[in-house]
């Protein structure tokens, strides 16, 4: 006798795209839409808890200094600038995305539902970038670097997004943070290594916090301040 599968259980393809960094790819899945890179699963719709604390988090670590501006590295879903953008306790929200397909699937796809007032607001600027060159050539200075752009500093989308969680690469961040400002760094597991590198790179205040999931480790927020 045929099985009978439930349709919700296999995931339709919204878009597909072959970006300068391999091929990404937009699915709805049931209820959930889901952006998956080089057939490796980044991120979908479910929760968004662990998004919203890197934002928090990284305003609670600051000085209580007024309109803080961010830098979001990694639009994602567009949790993390939905959230930013709701508090009005943030001044300037920059958003750093290199693949043009999330970009669009923001502004006029799927995903807009998401983030179409924070995208909206008149304090928020998407930049098409890769952030470490963004890191690396830019001359403009943040209080806050919230950066999800890989499943965690251990577990990157692509082997040259290692460089932005080395040595050089977080003296790069802690160069477009000014004095005292914040660097938050989502991860898909917590990372006693990349605490490591925080401490050897001269930022202080090191910590993680984290956030339970049903199954599995729990998802991190790394964060770390430059002195000042």
């Amino acid at each position: 006798m045929p099985h009978s599968y439930d349709t919700h259980d296999i995931p339709e393809v919204l878009d597909r795209r072959e970006g300068p960094h391999g091929e990404v790819v937009l699915r709805c899945h049931g209820e959930l839409l889901q952006i998956i890179a080089n057939g490796c699963f980044l991120m979908d719709t479910s929760d968004g808890r662990s998004e919203r604390l890197l934002v928090d988090a990284a305003y609670g670590a600051l000085d209580g200094r007024n309109k803080p501006s961010m830098l979001i590295g990694g639009l994602g879903v567009g949790f993390s600038l939905a959230h930013a953008a709701a508090d009005p306790r943030w001044g300037a929200i920059t958003v750093v995305e290199r693949e043009r397909a999330v970009i669009d699937w923001h502004l006029d796809g799927p995903l807009s539902a998401l983030t179409e007032k924070a995208l909206a607001d008149p304090r928020t600027r998407i930049v098409e970038a890769d952030l470490l060159a963004y890191v690396n050539e830019t001359s403009d200075t943040y209080d806050a670097l919230c950066l999800d752009i890989d499943n965690g500093p251990d577990w990157t989308v692509t082997e040259d997004n290692h460089g932005l969680y080395s040595s050089a690469g977080l003296a790069g961040c802690a160069r477009l943070l000014r004095p005292g400002g914040v660097l938050a760094v989502w991860s898909a597991r917590p990372s006693p290594e990349f605490e490591g590198s925080l401490w050897n790179a001269g930022f202080q205040r090191v910590r993680t916090e984290e956030v339970q999931v049903a199954r599995g480790v729990p998802d991190a927020v790394h964060l770390a301040v430059r002195p000042g």
